[in-house]
């Protein structure tokens, strides 16, 4: 989540990039924010993907659902 209540998202995504331990991680970004700017920052930031999160729950966990597929079925490998 990109807006987390102690560090921001950005700080974490900065720390997982300039770590070689965890820089080939895939990082999703899942933010409640659709501001294209912020989008873009994340990118710049090294984010695999942005993901805006629904509000209403049922929405929220379909949603989820869905990544989760595309990450574990989907989705290949380097």
């Amino acid at each position: 989540d990109m807006n987390l209540p102690k560090i921001a998202g950005s700080e974490v995504l900065r720390r997982i990039r300039s770590d070689e331990r965890t820089n080939h991680i895939p990082v999703v970004s899942l933010t409640d924010s659709c501001n294209e700017g912020e989008r873009a920052k994340y990118y710049d930031l090294g984010a695999n993907s942005y993901i805006e999160k629904p509000v209403e729950v049922p929405k929220f966990i379909k949603a989820l659902s869905e990544v989760g597929f595309y990450w574990a079925v989907l989705n290949k490998a380097p």
